[in-house]
């Protein structure tokens, strides 16, 4: 068996274990949360062992496990930087840490003491994810030239949020979701891929702003827009946009030399890879209005019960993650990865032009993606 804790027991707590709960290799030793109330309610629901503190969080595994830092944003690099100094390794909730000095600092300290550090989305695990990275390296399409990622969320503030209850019953967190903004929320679940297939971004140009003042119950709301144009060291430009004013948008789409790659929907494991050829009907060019699926079939990973608008297994990093510890090799989601994943978004959060100061290589597929 493979162990984790669980350190934060909010609203995405639940969504990652209804996702562990698929993972029948995957052990939960207990969780904490600095709220009795909210610790009790989840360890009740899940059948999980309360833990006093996050201390005994990491006490209760063996040096081979994982921490779960699900805490709100704000609290990350202190849970993690305990974690760490307590030599356990950390899988943390996006982002990371909220500043690069910070997430500078505990790279070097996990780097230090022999231990991983790893970030949030997972999905560029996912069959989509790798099913897209196939498709690149095949060559379908041709060279890839521009890419437009879309991360627009409709028009969140009038939505019915309060009514959004997780299945212990944990409120959506609507006032760390609006004071961190839905850049360092939402841009790495396709950021993530990017990175992943074509490696590092050399510069970031972006423009942020918040659009929509006076949201309930918030005094200091991040930006709830950004726009961004990514410039990869191997050439090609990615468009990224983040919302939560604009229309429900979560397409993908890469535009090569012969046609597009496109992926409809970032919050599903298994959306389909779709090409479309381009091609010429009279005076027109366009793209075929026949898609070919180039999708990545049988991938052996499990589907985890929906719950809410995604349809995503939260625990596709940490399961990966645990895999790497026991086979002593670093995971993909960590290290150089995870530090230029959080520079990047940081970046398109300040709304600035940026040379960044990090780098990673594109990330190796998975095994049953090559």
């Amino acid at each position: 068996m493979k162990d984790v804790t669980v350190i934060g027991c909010g609203y995405v707590a639940d969504l990652y274990m209804r996702s562990l709960k698929a993972h029948p290799d995957i052990r939960v030793l207990g969780a904490h949360d600095r709220d009795p109330a909210r610790q009790a309610a989840f360890c009740a629901h899940w059948g999980v062992t309360p833990l006093p503190d996050a201390a005994a969080a990491c006490a209760a595994l063996p040096h081979d496990g994982l921490v779960l830092n699900l805490t709100n944003p704000r609290s990350h690099a202190t849970i993690t930087r305990g974690c760490l100094r307590a030599s356990r390794h950390v899988w943390s909730e996006k982002p990371m840490v909220t500043d690069m000095e910070t997430a500078r600092e505990l790279h070097d300290l996990a780097r230090a003491r022999g231990l991983q550090l790893a970030t949030a989305p997972s999905s560029v695990l996912s069959q989509s994810a790798q099913g897209l990275g196939r498709a690149l390296r095949m060559g379908v399409g041709g060279a890839p030239r521009l890419i437009y990622a879309e991360l627009d969320d409709g028009f969140i503030p009038q939505a019915p949020y309060q009514d959004w209850i997780s299945e212990s019953g944990a409120p959506w967190p609507a006032e760390d979701e609006f004071a961190t903004g839905c850049t360092l929320e939402h841009a790495g679940y396709w950021l993530s891929w990017l990175i992943a297939h074509f490696g590092p971004v050399a510069r970031v140009v972006s423009a942020a702003a918040e659009v929509i003042p006076d949201k309930p119950g918030v005094r200091h709301a991040a930006p709830d827009f950004s726009v961004a144009a990514l410039f990869f060291e191997t050439g090609p430009v990615a468009r990224l946009t983040c919302s939560i004013a604009a229309p429900h948008d979560h397409r993908l789409r890469v535009i090569a030399d012969e046609g597009v790659i496109e992926v409809a929907r970032a919050w599903d494991n298994h959306a389909p890879v779709r090409y479309r050829r381009r091609m010429r009907l009279r005076r027109r060019l366009l793209e075929s209005p026949l898609a070919r699926d180039v999708s990545l079939k049988g991938a052996p990973q499990p589907k985890p019960g929906r719950r809410g608008a995604a349809r995503m297994d939260f625990a596709l990093g940490p399961a990966e993650m645990l895999d790497a510890i026991a086979q002593g090799r670093e995971s993909r989601l960590s290290g150089a990865y995870a530090l230029h994943l959080t520079e990047v978004t940081l970046a398109i959060q300040e709304g600035a032009v940026r040379e960044m100061t990090t780098r990673c290589d594109p990330m190796e597929p998975m095994p049953w993606a090559m």
